[in-house]
């Protein structure tokens, strides 16, 4: 009998030996080719890009997983507790692989075989092995490879590490990976800010994210929770007391939104992703990890937001109602139809409505269901009402071309129109009657002594239309383009008392292109008239003698200096703005006028770092030679500028002078009222086609356009007088509102020399018509009189002089033609 027991136990143990060497075999086999564990070293997973105004507020996140990476040490206590108790409790004793889970998991899977799907036993470092260098196939020898690599990485790698990588690597569902990517987007918050109930609802998501929906899946997902809770109260990280409380608490999920965050800033966001992309590629946007601090400052932005809607408005109600954005049926529940509409994101202050009853006085409307986190339709459905009295504008009816009057609002609404409306401050019912503008427009506002975007506005809507008319509208500058004219000529010797014709002119442009005989504005003439006066009053007949007299490759030299162009047709149309440009072209060709004629580079983008804290792009690029990050009592160090000088700092104030004027005494003098310095110069196209203002203070510059997009005349009197400069009144009364004028000064050694503004001769120190000029050294008012451009013009052709000093002061020249 003991030999037969002796028998079977060496048949057993060569058994035993066989299989275990099978087993050995089969495991060295497998550790073949096996993936490299050291590129866990060298992890960079996919991170998102954000974008951040420059007082650090988020603007926007771009990426193709949502993920920003969090070293351990920036991970809470309770946050970790959380994960190892749901996913690994033993995760610090184990060597990789938790072999009294694994025997667990293999006898429940026994016990539940064909009834239930099998249970799973892998550790946290058996999941960093799967999810970073594995694949997902459900195979004993892909299981076999996870634990050989475990074991190898335990060995590689501190517990720290392990968990990190884990960490910031998992799937937490809608569109969101790693802890601080789930965290911001399930509870709008940073990883230190979550509670117990919060991390342990996280923790529950790896498992199966959309099996635990917040929204879908509501009672599993409490449930889970619960359960992981249960966990770490077990495990000790957290009291009985800690975790009834935490059991008790609602999910409280919110979801964060994704695109733009800052208010307003969607136009500006857009222009800074087109811009990394092109400077990046859009791996580096939407997976290097970016930190972008934009130059936008947000309530400069605001404000130049409202101020063009303002204007947009403003024409498109003197123009009138146009009639409803859309048509439903009002049988049954309204809600639903209106509900399928897409309202404008961008302007929260506007709301959808159905008209649902309309008397001579009042329209009763049906405002746009609201949705809940989950997306879904409130059951309530609100009301509200529109007076005739609250909307005047409306009844006058604009079908095309044709208007007509409204007696009431029976002519104005019917049952099932759809309108934008808005809620009349202080009242929760009655509502004011909104139209989405034809018109559209863009501005731009600048700091002038370095090129920082500080505001920009695309249109009046992004929702409605992601065309940035600030950047990529191509439009001509009309009268807007005047001062790069005269810059040139006051660069090469001419000066504001300067005399040039105003008068009738034809040139001949040769072939087939016959005679072009532009026009003032207004049809008359104001004969002989100094430069100030040309350009206050913006006179297109004596720019156009004036850039003929001095050579249109001059002025297109001038036009490209300032960056208004690249290559400008030197033709003398171009003189009056009829090439075309953009609005952050002319603002940065304005600015280098601001800042006494010093080229500027404009930059939407300050500074740019890397996923690691690296700078790779600063817009400043100044240099400090002494500077010294310790202080030791020293003079602070001077940056050295060594921009381009593209203007005579003498001329820029010249110039800057003269469009002082044209608020004083000019075209824009609606801008008189700020009470303070302020130089800028109104611009309107042929035909009313785009109305132009743009202007500065000393440290500010502030453009705008407005027209159609498919440019078509506004109408008579829709100019940059009246239709821009208003705009720009508005931004800069609220942009500088609180703060003390500061006067334009001019450089050390010109000269102040009063002269009257008609004649450009010498003057005394009084008089209705004085001025005090500044003049360069070695210039000053003509000691004879004489007429830039009087070779050319024709006695016979027909003059309207406006004023009578004109006439004399040619008679006493000897001229005799008024």
């Amino acid at each position: 009998m003991i030999r037969l027991i002796g028998y079977f136990f060496g048949i057993g143990t060569v058994m035993a030996l066989l299989a275990a060497g099978a087993v050995a075999l089969y495991v060295v086999n497998m550790s073949k080719d096996l993936p490299d564990y050291e590129v866990l070293a060298k992890y960079e997973p996919p991170v998102m890009t954000r974008v951040h105004s420059s007082d650090g507020a988020l603007m926007a996140e771009y990426a193709r997983q949502r993920r920003l990476y969090l070293p351990i040490q920036a991970v809470p206590d309770r946050v970790k507790a959380a994960f190892i108790s749901a996913e690994d409790k033993n995760f610090y004793q184990h060597p990789g692989v938790d072999v009294g889970g694994l025997t667990r998991a293999v006898i429940t899977n026994i016990q539940n075989w064909g009834s239930r799907r099998p249970v799973g036993a892998s550790t946290i470092t058996q999941q960093v092995a799967k999810n970073f260098l594995l694949s997902n196939d459900q195979t004993i020898g892909r299981k076999v490879k996870e634990a050989i690599l475990s074991f190898r990485i335990e060995q590689a790698y501190s517990k720290d590490r392990i968990l990190e990588l884990y960490l910031n690597e998992i799937f937490f569902g809608l569109n969101s990976y790693g802890i601080a990517g789930a965290a911001l987007t399930y509870f709008n918050k940073s990883v230190n800010e979550l509670t117990v109930a919060e991390a342990a609802y996280l923790a529950a998501l790896p498992k199966g994210p959309s099996n635990y929906h917040p929204f879908r899946q509501p009672e599993r997902a409490v449930e889970r929770r619960n359960w992981v809770i249960d966990r770490m109260a077990e495990n000790g990280y957290v009291t009985m007391e800690e975790a009834k409380q935490a059991k008790a608490e609602p999910l409280g999920v919110t979801p964060r939104r994704t695109g733009n965050y800052l208010f307003a800033s969607e136009y500006f966001a857009e222009e800074v992703r087109r811009q990394i992309i092109a400077r990046y590629g859009e791996n580096a946007l939407y997976e290097g990890g970016l930190s972008v601090r934009t130059t936008l400052d947000p309530k400069l932005q605001v404000m130049a937001r409202a101020a063009l809607q303002h204007g947009l408005f403003k024409y498109d109600h003197a123009r009138g109602y146009r009639g409803a954005y859309k048509t439903i049926s009002t049988n049954g529940d309204w809600g639903i139809p209106l509900s399928e509409i897409k309202a404008f994101s961008d302007v929260p202050d506007w709301k959808l409505a159905v008209v649902l009853e309309v008397t001579p006085e009042q329209a009763v409307i049906g405002l746009q269901p609201e949705r809940d986190a989950s997306d879904k339709l409130v059951a309530e459905r609100k009301t509200g009402t529109i007076d005739a009295a609250d909307i005047k504008w409306a009844f006058r009816l604009l079908n095309g071309e044709k208007r007509t009057t409204a007696k009431s609002l029976e002519n104005i609404f019917n049952v099932g129109d759809v309108v934008f409306v808005q809620k009349k401050e202080g009242s929760e019912t009655a509502f004011d009657l909104q139209q989405v503008p034809k018109i559209e427009g863009g501005a731009v506002a600048m700091d002038p002594h370095t090129g920082r975007v500080l505001a920009m506005v695309g249109g009046f809507s992004f929702a409605e239309s992601e065309f940035n008319r600030a950047t990529q509208a191509m439009r001509q500058p009309g009268s807007s383009f005047k001062p790069f004219v005269y810059s040139a000529a006051l660069d090469n010797g001419y000066t504001p008392a300067s005399v040039v014709l105003d008068g009738p002119i034809s040139v001949d442009q040769g072939g087939s292109l016959g005679i072009w005989a532009p026009k003032n504005y207004g049809g008359k003439f104001a004969g002989p008239s100094t430069l100030r006066y040309g350009i206050e009053q913006s006179r297109n007949l004596m720019t156009v003698r004036l850039a003929q007299d001095m050579g249109m490759k001059l002025v297109a030299e001038y036009a490209e200096r300032f960056g208004i162009y690249d290559k400008m047709l030197p033709v003398l149309a171009m003189a009056l703005g009829s090439g075309e440009t953009t609005v952050l072209r002319m603002v940065t060709g304005y600015s280098i006028i601001a800042n006494g004629g010093r080229k500027i580079t404009p930059s939407m983008i300050d500074r740019i770092q890397d996923r690691y804290g690296k700078t790779v792009f600063k817009h400043d690029e100044r240099k400090c030679e002494n500077c010294s990050a310790e202080w030791k009592g020293q003079a602070d160090p001077e940056l050295i500028d060594d921009r381009d000088q593209v203007l005579d700092p003498m001329t820029a104030y010249q110039i800057t002078s003269m469009m002082e004027g044209v608020v004083e005494r000019g075209t824009a003098t609606i801008l008189k009222s700020l009470n303070r310095p302020i130089a800028g110069k109104t611009g309107t196209t042929n035909d009313e086609k785009d109305a132009w203002f743009i202007g500065f203070t000393q440290d500010l510059v502030f453009g705008l356009y407005l027209g159609y997009d498919t440019p078509v005349p506004m109408g008579k009197g829709f100019t940059g007088s009246g239709l821009a400069a208003p705009v720009f009144k508005d931004f800069v009364e609220a942009a500088l509102q609180g703060q003390p004028p500061v006067p334009f000064t001019a450089p050390d050694g010109m000269t102040i020399i009063p002269i009257d503004r008609k004649t450009g001769m010498r003057a005394s120190a009084e008089g209705p018509n004085v001025i005090m000029e500044a003049f360069k050294p070695g210039t000053g008012p003509a000691d004879s009189y004489s007429v830039i451009g009087m070779d050319s013009f024709s006695e016979g052709a027909p003059v309207t002089v406006q004023s009578p000093n004109v006439n004399r002061a040619l008679q006493g020249g000897g001229g005799g033609l008024f």
